[in-house]
Protein backbone atom coordinates (compact mmCIF):
# COMPACT_ATOMS: atom_id res chain seq x y z
CA UNK A 1 0.00 0.00 0.00
CA UNK A 2 1.22 3.33 -1.06
CA UNK A 3 2.65 5.74 1.84
CA UNK A 4 0.39 8.16 0.58
CA UNK A 5 -2.42 6.02 1.27
CA UNK A 6 -1.34 4.88 5.06
CA UNK A 7 -0.85 8.51 5.59
CA UNK A 8 -4.29 9.50 5.05
CA UNK A 9 -5.24 6.47 6.83
CA UNK A 10 -3.26 8.00 9.98
CA UNK A 11 -4.23 11.12 9.80
CA UNK A 12 -7.91 11.45 9.25
CA UNK A 13 -8.22 8.40 12.05
CA UNK A 14 -5.85 10.61 14.32
CA UNK A 15 -8.38 13.76 13.38
CA UNK A 16 -11.66 11.65 14.09
CA UNK A 17 -9.89 10.60 17.60
CA UNK A 18 -9.18 14.07 18.21
CA UNK A 19 -13.33 14.79 17.60
CA UNK A 20 -14.48 12.50 19.96
CA UNK A 21 -11.79 12.18 22.51
CA UNK A 22 -12.69 15.12 24.97
CA UNK A 23 -16.45 14.19 25.02
CA UNK A 24 -18.64 13.08 27.71
CA UNK A 25 -20.54 9.83 27.18
CA UNK A 26 -23.90 11.32 27.72
CA UNK A 27 -22.69 13.73 24.68
CA UNK A 28 -21.40 10.79 22.93
CA UNK A 29 -24.66 9.45 22.77
CA UNK A 30 -26.77 12.65 22.29
CA UNK A 31 -28.86 12.81 19.14
CA UNK A 32 -29.64 16.35 17.67
CA UNK A 33 -32.72 14.83 16.52
CA UNK A 34 -34.53 11.84 16.47
CA UNK A 35 -33.93 10.71 12.59
CA UNK A 36 -29.79 11.69 13.21
CA UNK A 37 -27.30 9.28 14.51
CA UNK A 38 -25.59 10.15 17.78
CA UNK A 39 -21.46 10.55 17.74
CA UNK A 40 -21.42 7.54 18.82
CA UNK A 41 -23.60 5.73 16.10
CA UNK A 42 -21.63 7.62 13.51
CA UNK A 43 -17.96 5.91 15.02
CA UNK A 44 -19.63 2.69 15.45
CA UNK A 45 -20.33 3.02 12.00
CA UNK A 46 -17.16 3.49 10.78
CA UNK A 47 -15.98 0.71 12.59
CA UNK A 48 -18.44 -1.80 10.62
CA UNK A 49 -17.43 0.24 7.06
CA UNK A 50 -13.45 -0.66 7.84
CA UNK A 51 -14.59 -4.75 8.96
CA UNK A 52 -16.69 -4.68 5.64
CA UNK A 53 -13.88 -3.31 3.45
CA UNK A 54 -11.61 -5.81 4.66
CA UNK A 55 -14.12 -8.68 4.27
CA UNK A 56 -14.80 -7.05 0.22
CA UNK A 57 -11.28 -6.97 -0.39
CA UNK A 58 -10.72 -10.68 0.76
CA UNK A 59 -13.68 -11.66 -1.41
CA UNK A 60 -12.05 -10.07 -4.32
CA UNK A 61 -8.90 -11.37 -4.27
CA UNK A 62 -10.42 -14.84 -4.84
CA UNK A 63 -12.24 -13.47 -7.89
CA UNK A 64 -10.50 -14.84 -11.05
CA UNK A 65 -12.18 -11.75 -13.12
CA UNK A 66 -9.01 -9.21 -13.88
CA UNK A 67 -10.81 -7.37 -16.29
CA UNK A 68 -9.56 -3.80 -15.92
CA UNK A 69 -12.99 -2.02 -13.71
CA UNK A 70 -13.37 1.87 -15.02
CA UNK A 71 -11.47 4.12 -11.72
CA UNK A 72 -13.92 6.47 -10.49
CA UNK A 73 -13.41 9.80 -8.62
CA UNK A 74 -14.36 8.65 -5.17
CA UNK A 75 -12.89 11.87 -3.37
CA UNK A 76 -15.46 13.65 -5.52
CA UNK A 77 -18.36 11.38 -4.63
CA UNK A 78 -18.17 10.51 -1.06
CA UNK A 79 -16.70 14.26 0.21
CA UNK A 80 -19.74 15.70 -1.40
CA UNK A 81 -22.34 15.66 1.85
CA UNK A 82 -25.13 17.36 -0.67
CA UNK A 83 -25.43 13.66 -1.63
CA UNK A 84 -26.99 11.59 1.02
CA UNK A 85 -25.85 7.61 1.13
CA UNK A 86 -28.05 5.41 3.03
CA UNK A 87 -25.63 3.05 4.92
CA UNK A 88 -26.41 -0.84 4.14
CA UNK A 89 -28.35 -2.46 6.52
CA UNK A 90 -24.76 -4.54 7.60
CA UNK A 91 -22.85 -1.25 8.34
CA UNK A 92 -25.96 0.60 10.10
CA UNK A 93 -25.26 1.27 13.80
CA UNK A 94 -26.31 -0.42 17.17
CA UNK A 95 -28.18 1.20 18.98
CA UNK A 96 -27.35 0.78 22.19
CA UNK A 97 -25.04 4.01 23.96
CA UNK A 98 -21.20 3.40 23.76
CA UNK A 99 -18.52 5.00 25.62
CA UNK A 100 -16.14 6.74 24.13
CA UNK A 101 -13.08 4.78 25.02
CA UNK A 102 -14.89 1.62 24.28
CA UNK A 103 -15.60 2.91 20.53
CA UNK A 104 -11.75 4.49 20.54
CA UNK A 105 -10.35 0.74 20.83
CA UNK A 106 -13.45 -0.69 18.65
CA UNK A 107 -11.95 1.91 16.28
CA UNK A 108 -7.96 0.98 16.60
CA UNK A 109 -9.00 -3.07 16.59
CA UNK A 110 -10.71 -2.52 13.14
CA UNK A 111 -7.26 -0.75 11.92
CA UNK A 112 -5.18 -3.04 13.13
CA UNK A 113 -6.98 -5.73 11.30
CA UNK A 114 -7.18 -4.15 7.98
CA UNK A 115 -3.43 -3.15 8.18
CA UNK A 116 -2.62 -6.99 9.36
CA UNK A 117 -5.15 -8.07 6.53
CA UNK A 118 -3.11 -5.76 3.88
CA UNK A 119 0.09 -7.04 5.64
CA UNK A 120 -0.75 -10.25 4.06
CA UNK A 121 -1.12 -9.56 0.34
CA UNK A 122 2.11 -9.97 -1.26
CA UNK A 123 1.64 -8.13 -4.32
CA UNK A 124 -0.35 -5.20 -3.87
CA UNK A 125 -0.88 -4.19 -7.75
CA UNK A 126 -3.33 -7.25 -8.08
CA UNK A 127 -5.47 -4.66 -5.64
CA UNK A 128 -5.64 -2.14 -8.62
CA UNK A 129 -6.79 -4.90 -11.00
CA UNK A 130 -9.48 -6.71 -9.57
CA UNK A 131 -12.67 -5.05 -8.79
CA UNK A 132 -15.91 -5.66 -6.27
CA UNK A 133 -19.63 -3.72 -6.48
CA UNK A 134 -19.58 -1.61 -3.27
CA UNK A 135 -23.41 -0.21 -2.05
CA UNK A 136 -22.69 3.38 -2.90
CA UNK A 137 -19.56 3.40 -5.48
CA UNK A 138 -21.08 0.43 -7.64
CA UNK A 139 -17.98 -1.66 -9.57
CA UNK A 140 -14.78 -0.10 -7.67
CA UNK A 141 -11.19 -1.47 -8.13
CA UNK A 142 -9.85 -3.05 -4.40
CA UNK A 143 -7.38 -0.28 -3.69
CA UNK A 144 -9.97 2.51 -4.05
CA UNK A 145 -11.89 0.35 -1.53
CA UNK A 146 -8.92 1.05 0.94
CA UNK A 147 -9.10 4.52 -0.19
CA UNK A 148 -13.05 5.19 0.46
CA UNK A 149 -12.01 4.15 4.09
CA UNK A 150 -10.25 7.46 5.18
CA UNK A 151 -12.49 9.53 2.40
CA UNK A 152 -15.58 7.96 4.13
CA UNK A 153 -14.03 8.80 7.70
CA UNK A 154 -13.43 12.39 6.62
CA UNK A 155 -16.79 12.55 5.62
CA UNK A 156 -18.12 11.40 8.75
CA UNK A 157 -15.79 13.72 10.76
CA UNK A 158 -17.64 16.56 9.34
CA UNK A 159 -21.14 15.23 10.38
CA UNK A 160 -19.59 14.75 13.91
CA UNK A 161 -18.78 18.60 14.03
CA UNK A 162 -21.98 19.52 12.34
CA UNK A 163 -24.07 17.02 15.30
CA UNK A 164 -21.79 19.08 17.86
CA UNK A 165 -23.09 22.46 16.88
CA UNK A 166 -26.66 21.23 16.76
CA UNK A 167 -25.77 19.48 20.40
CA UNK A 168 -23.97 23.06 21.43
CA UNK A 169 -27.55 24.28 20.37
CA UNK A 170 -30.07 22.94 22.30
CA UNK A 171 -28.36 23.27 25.63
Amino acid sequence: MNNLVNDNLDETRTNLVKEITLLSDAQFNSKPDRNMWSIAQVCHHLVLVEEATIKAIAWGLKEVDRSQKERKNVQLIILDRTKKIKAPKMVEPGVEPFEVQQIIDLLNDSRKKLMTFLSTIEDQSILAEKSVKHPALGELPLDQWIEQIYLHEQRHIEQIKEIKILLDMRH
